[in-house]
């Protein structure tokens, strides 16, 4: 798929470590698959089922996990026809990039992690080793989730602001490595939606697996009207005016009603609906929105095979870019095959080694400040001439972008290009593709 510099790739993983929640759903779900419909949006989601290995040692939890959240995703909409939808596992090139990574990645940086500085400082405070309990995975968390947006160059990340850090350390580690490497990474941006409604759970406070304070998205019907009726509320009796301030009944009911409805459980309030009623009616509007998604999570979760199935072309619809996308990382890096530049095997053809290593793309500055590149034949000849640049790595990100995605590369980065007729285009697509094609066998 040609990846347009109008098109922005967005990335999303999910830990497979529990069960789908009424928050999990308006806070993350129901708005990724929105953006997922977006003509100018490029969608990556994958189940991170390394990063459960680093929380949970129970497999048959995270083997059910990943099959409820996958389920989960399909039955609220998200086409897998039209994004990419993965298991991180299936994607081999992935640990292979946390190890590129790693060597260069600053351990004084890891040190300095959300997760990892928690549990040294839990450790300090009950006296024992601070790494006594601190697994490497753990430390190197950073890394791993670092290779997951990197692998496919996205441009935005949704995270809370709990998970920024981790976004600023993989530019920190992309940035690195295009410093030692050549222009191969885009540094990804967190996207932050302060507007994204985090929902109370039972008790009031934030609906999290944690407090066991949660509302399965997909409980059937008489255990969710049951989980609604004990929504802790205060003691004010029918007829006493209520506060929606603060109240966990009406914030949640809020995230799924619309404004006219939330409207008219507010005046409700003021004009001191009972509790039970008020319970009611958030069990029927929730219910409204989740039956028929439930329907569908059935007859998914019925059907483990058919899931197996979406997954496992969603794995291989990603190959066809981590693959090839690898074999330039593997070769910029030097794990390369022995007779490639060395005149071993190739003494009899040295005229074509020479005129092969001519081929790719070659980057400069130009006395007017700006930052250019060209595309070269084998011969050396210039095929594609870009215009300039405000920064290298801009220049680099669309590099990138066309090695990534060659295909349809004329209509993708014509703004990027000074004008190039067919007979040209199509020997640089020729090229493009024969670079791609070595890059990924070498």
């Amino acid at each position: 798929m040609a990846a347009s510099p109008s098109i922005t790739r967005y990335l999303t993983g999910i830990t497979t470590t529990g069960t789908p929640h009424l928050g999990n759903y308006v806070g993350s779900v129901r708005p990724s698959v929105a953006a997922s419909r977006r003509d100018d949006v490029q969608s990556f989601y994958f189940l991170a089922d390394y990063h459960a290995l680093i929380k949970c040692d129970e497999p048959a939890r995270i083997q059910r996990s990943t099959l409820e959240i996958a389920a989960t995703w399909l039955a609220c909409g998200l086409d897998p026809e039209r994004v990419t939808f993965y298991r991180q596992s299936d994607i081999p090139e992935i640990p292979e990039l946390t190890w590129l990574l790693t060597c260069v990645s600053a351990k004084g940086m890891l040190n300095r992690a959300h997760a990892y500085k928690a549990a040294v400082d839990k450790n300090v405070a009950r006296g024992e080793d601070p790494d006594g309990d601190v697994s490497a995975g753990l430390f190197m968390y950073p890394v791993l989730m670092a290779a997951d947006i990197v692998m496919f160059n996205a441009h935005k990340v949704p995270v809370g602001r709990d998970q920024a850090q981790h976004l600023e350390m993989t530019r920190d580690v992309a940035q690195r490595f295009n410093h030692l490497y050549g222009e191969h990474f885009t540094l990804p941006e967190a996207e932050i939606d302060d507007a994204v409604a985090l929902l109370p759970g039972l008790d009031g406070r934030k609906m999290s697996k944690s407090y066991d304070n949660t509302i399965p998205l997909f409980t059937p019907r008489a255990q969710l009207q049951k989980l609604i009726a004990g929504i802790v509320t205060d003691s004010r009796a029918p007829g006493e005016p209520k506060d929606t301030e603060g109240s966990a009944l009406f914030q949640i009911y809020q995230a799924f009603a619309s404004a006219e409805e939330t409207e008219a459980l507010r005046r409700a309030f003021a004009e001191g609906i009972a509790w039970g009623d008020a319970k009611q009616m958030l069990f029927e509007r929730i219910d409204r929105e989740i039956a028929p998604l439930r329907a569908r999570y059935d007859s998914l979760m019925a059907d483990p095979a058919q899931i197996e199935r979406i997954l496992l072309a969603g794995a291989e619809k990603a190959r066809t870019l981590s693959r090839p996308f690898m074999g330039r990382l593997r070769h910029a890096v030097g794990l390369r095959t022995l007779a490639e530049g060395t005149g071993g095997g190739k003494a009899a053809q040295p005229s074509k080694a020479k005129s092969a290593s001519k081929m790719g793309f070659k980057q400069y500055r130009e006395r007017d400040g700006l930052f250019y590149f060209k595309l070269l034949d084998e011969r050396g000849s210039t095929l594609l001439q870009s215009l300039g640049f405000k920064s290298p790595q801009d220049a680099g990100r669309v590099i990138g972008a066309m090695q990534h995605f060659p295909d349809d590369f004329v209509n993708s980065f014509a703004d990027q290009l000074e004008p190039v007729d067919n007979q040209t285009a199509l020997a640089a697509a020729k090229v493009l593709k024969t670079l791609s094609q070595a890059d990924g066998e070498s």
